[in-house]
């Protein structure tokens, strides 16, 4: 599918030794938003605070289809409105739009509306997970170990390399003359294969530049995240 087409920025950061390991309240939130959306910064903002919640994996999906609006998002890309359009497609929704939050490829809510997130993340989290997922920084590399718990699962392993909170001056569009800041704006996304059910170790480069990465063991290219674990600067 297109959105395998993984844009890989800069791949490589030194990251702490001590291993990631995916547990069973570890949730990932999606954040699908533009620099060209009046609607978005409040989400932006949630986003910000999930990011520092310990068990929540957040990540910012910058979309393209608002560039047109008087504003070109520095942080857009096709691969991230076409991972929300394959979102669209396995939740049988009728449009895409932002800011929507997209809760363990389950649930899509208003990016903004606080108590929503809220409720989808702990319907989220009390379930266990069927994967074990552990991070490892090795050298140079991110050494990956993904292993069955109780029924054997298939999934496609992602991996996403995201940046440190900057603030931006938008000077056009909808946002024109305001500063935002902007947390886990994602700047690589790649597959790094696909999960049989049977242990699997992978071995990748670590990103040179950035906060982190985050791992996830999903059903398919927009199915249910079985697990998931990050690492970070």
């Amino acid at each position: 599918m297109r959105s395998m087409r993984a844009i890989l920025v800069g791949l490589s950061l030194m990251l702490g030794a001590v291993p990631a390991t995916a547990q069973s309240n570890t949730v990932v939130v999606e954040l699908f938003t533009s620099q060209g959306c009046s609607s978005c910064p409040p989400a932006d903002a949630l986003l910000g605070e999930l990011a520092e919640q310990p068990g929540i994996i957040a990540l910012s999906m910058h979309v393209d289809y608002w560039d047109y609006l008087g504003w070109r998002d520095r942080y857009a890309s096709p691969a991230m409105t076409q991972r929300q359009r394959d979102y669209q497609e396995a939740h049988q929704a009728r449009s895409i739009f932002t800011p929507q939050m997209v809760i363990q490829g389950r649930e899509a809510v208003i990016g903004h509306r606080r108590n929503e997130v809220a409720a989808a993340i702990a319907a989220q989290r009390a379930l266990p997970t069927s994967v074990s997922l552990q991070l490892m920084r090795d050298g140079g590399q991110v050494q990956v170990e993904i292993l069955p718990v109780g029924a054997a699962s298939t999934g496609v392993v992602h991996m996403f390399a995201y940046d440190v909170p900057r603030s931006e001056t938008i000077r056009g569009g909808e946002n024109g003359g305001h500063t935002i800041t902007y947390h886990n704006v994602v700047t690589a996304w790649m597959q790094l294969g696909v999960w049989n059910g049977e242990p699997m170790e992978l071995s990748v480069p670590m990103p040179t530049m950035g906060k982190g990465v985050a791992v996830i063991v999903q059903d398919g290219a927009s199915g249910p995240i079985l697990a998931a674990a990050q690492l970070e600067r």
